[in-house]
């Protein structure tokens, strides 16, 4: 989606996002967002929060409660020969 908006700048330097703006990232208030600098030009990302993500995201793998354990259990032998 491409969308072209004029904004002034304000005090401070401050930069004021259109509703149209906010409401096409999907941002809220609190939201944290990354500036990024490509030659004259401001992009603005929103960063997704990762629990949000983990929580309401798709899902791509499964693990079982035993092959947790299992795999915590070889690892801590691994940790413990190699601190010997």
């Amino acid at each position: 989606m491409n969308q072209r908006i004029e904004v002034r700048i304000g005090k401070r330097y401050a930069i004021y996002l259109p509703k149209a703006v906010v409401k096409a990232l999907g941002l809220r208030e609190g939201d944290k967002v990354v500036l990024n600098i490509s030659g004259n030009a401001l992009i603005v990302e929103k960063i997704h929060d990762p629990i949000q993500l983990a929580l309401s995201g798709s899902k791509f793998a499964s693990v079982a409660p035993e092959q947790v354990e299992t795999i915590s259990l070889e690892e801590q032998g691994r940790y413990v020969k190699n601190s010997s």
